[in-house]
């Protein structure tokens, strides 16, 4: 695990938080809501993703002594310095679950809690969380296409800077097998995998020799890179002469990479190379500059490949590159709080909220999720917060409240889950979702609405600040 310290913030967080601190405002209260506006890829939903990483280091949160001398030279004043001496976040926090599928413009998370303290754990809650859920999803959509095969995270070195360690966690949540990334692997429990590089190859006088140290190096994982000269000519007949004599010592050849060309053709090829040599069960593993819609066609060209590693387009959140995450006020000093835009997308909801996801009779989804003020305990319509002529009924529907308490106090109210329970339990959520939410080419809208007393409070609050 990283180690983070308090100073993981933006200067205007310190700078707001020393006019609360010295204007007596310390002890205000807030809450804030975490959300985004916009689907990511194009997509018709996203995965969560970032929260377990986020509750440790917040539990945890402190500024050193060394920070305190560097914030001493930035201007800040001996008094307020000393209150960040015994800075802890001291509030509660209710949230999704880890993995669950989310939508745009609702209520993700809410942080409840002393203004300087919301304020302060800001830019790592939206650094930590919107990076995770972009990679996440982006894993997700290429589950969806692969199937049951393989998908492995290789995107460390193409990463930006460490944030490749959080984009291979973040893609066990979306749906990977493993990754390349040993120090993930170690901290997050992730199966690590890894083959060659073609300077292994090259590094011996010649293709066969090389495949043959290897083998004799990584005998019970061994996956040879057959591309560096000629893969059908060269490396594909050089890897079956391995595999034949690994059978003669006990082992199996576990695998072959395609890392250049024509994938689809030469898996083809490759695959009845080896069925012909007597190597069914030698796998093939693809990589090099795949995505979601690449996965997609070689296996709508009937590729026999067994193994995706994913690099540069899963870590980098490919084309879009951030989550426009945002956390915004909603609740303070005992007063609902709204923000105005000229763009009514961007008027915030107030108050302290509950999400509920509604479902009919049968116990499936009908594609809707219900804001209402956490009070509320029945809800019949919903209207749409950016259109307000637009509602739906929901008499006949089941509910189910999505936000809970996962911090009090500053404490986590329950035990860490693992990985594989948090991707288990994306895996079930992803599967409830109707087929037309996941399609790639123009999935349909996810119904956002708020409940009448909300949308009364909201109506009410934006007469009283355009006055």
């Amino acid at each position: 695990m990283i180690h983070f310290t308090a100073t993981y913030t933006d200067q205007y967080q310190l700078s707001m938080a020393q006019v609360y601190f010295e204007n007596g405002q310390k002890d205000h209260q807030a809450v804030f809501d975490y959300y985004f506006r916009k689907l990511p890829f194009e997509g018709g939903y996203a995965i969560f993703a970032g929260l377990e990483d986020l509750l440790e280091i917040i539990e945890n949160l402190r500024f050193s002594e060394e920070d305190l001398n560097y914030l001493k030279d930035q201007d800040y004043s001996k008094e307020f310095l000393e209150y960040l001496k015994n800075f802890k976040f001291s509030g509660n926090i209710i949230s999704s679950k880890e993995g669950d599928i989310l939508f745009p413009n609702r209520p993700i998370l809410q942080v409840e809690a002393n203004i300087i303290e919301a304020q302060i754990i800001e830019t790592i809650l939206l650094n930590l969380l919107n990076f995770q859920t972009l990679i996440a999803t982006k894993a997700s959509r290429m589950r969806l296409v692969a199937g049951d095969r393989t998908l492995l995270d290789f995107g460390m070195r193409r990463a930006h800077g460490p944030g490749g360690y959080y984009a291979s966690r973040a893609a066990i949540v979306g749906g990977f097998n493993g990754t390349s990334n040993v120090v993930a692997g170690k901290d997050f429990n992730i199966p690590v995998s890894g083959t060659m590089a073609h300077s292994f190859v090259q590094s011996y006088d010649n293709e066969l020799t090389a495949f043959r140290a290897f083998a004799h190096g990584r005998p019970k994982d061994c996956v040879l890179l057959v591309d560096t000269y000629n893969t059908l000519k060269s490396g594909i007949l050089n890897a079956i002469i391995i595999g034949k004599e690994m059978e003669t010592q006990g082992h199996k050849l576990a695998g072959i990479r395609l890392d250049s060309g024509d994938l689809a053709y030469l898996a083809k090829e490759s695959r009845k190379m080896l069925d012909e040599a007597g190597l069914p069960y030698v796998k093939i593993a693809a990589s090099n500059q795949l995505d979601e819609y690449v996965i997609k066609s070689l296996l709508e060209q009937q590729a026999p490949i067994d193994i995706f590693g994913v690099g540069t387009n899963l870590v980098t959140g490919d084309p879009d590159g951030a989550l426009d995450g945002v956390y915004k006020l909603s609740f303070s000093n005992g007063t609902p709080r709204l923000k105005i835009s000229e763009s009514l997308s961007k008027v915030t909801i107030p108050h302290k909220k509950q999400v509920y996801r509604l479902m009919n009779a049968k116990g499936e989804l009908i594609g809707a999720d219900a804001i209402t003020m956490r009070d509320e305990e029945v809800v019949t319509r919903i209207y749409d917060p950016q259109e307000i002529l637009k509602s739906l009924p929901v008499k006949n529907c089941s509910t189910e409240a999505l936000l809970h308490l996962v911090m009090k106090n500053g404490k986590r109210t329950a035990k860490s889950r693992s990985l594989l329970e948090i991707a288990e339990y994306s895996k079930m959520r992803l599967s409830s979702l109707p087929t037309e939410f996941k399609r790639f080419d123009n999935p349909h809208i996810y119904k956002i609405g708020i409940s009448k007393a909300l949308k009364k409070e909201r109506e009410q609050l934006l007469k009283k600040y355009k006055k």
